[in-house]
């Protein structure tokens, strides 16, 4: 029913930054919560950041001060910009959409490659 399309991945040398939007096929007049988890090789998913409808937002201690989650409601669209990133934050960055029980992921976006040389 929803789709949600990935972009802003990349290469880039460490202490750079990227920003990568997420944007549903089509507009979401209500919501829990979207954001990104990410994924390294041989490590768990993990969550990286969200946003809920009310705007509050939350994030891994590991991107704490380096990373904003933001979402612009006239363009239905999520933004995840990283700044200051590091080797560690190599992995493939998949968006997500809680719009159904809150807690539960009813959507993922098909994930982006992130890279960060040292």
């Amino acid at each position: 029913q929803v789709q949600l399309v990935e972009s802003g991945g990349g290469l880039v040398q460490a202490g750079g930054s990227l920003r990568l939007s997420c944007a549903p096929s089509r507009s979401i007049f209500s919501f829990n919560a979207m954001g990104w988890y990410r994924q390294a090789p041989g490590k768990q998913r993990e969550l990286v950041a969200s946003i809920t409808s009310g705007g509050s937002t939350d994030y891994a201690d590991s991107v704490k001060g380096r990373f904003t989650i933001s979402r612009d409601n006239a363009k239905n669209t999520v933004y995840l910009q990283m700044n200051s990133l590091e080797p560690e934050d190599t992995a493939v960055y998949y968006c997500y959409l809680d719009v159904v029980v809150p807690g539960t992921i009813d959507y993922w976006g098909q994930g982006t490659q992130v890279t960060v040389s040292s």
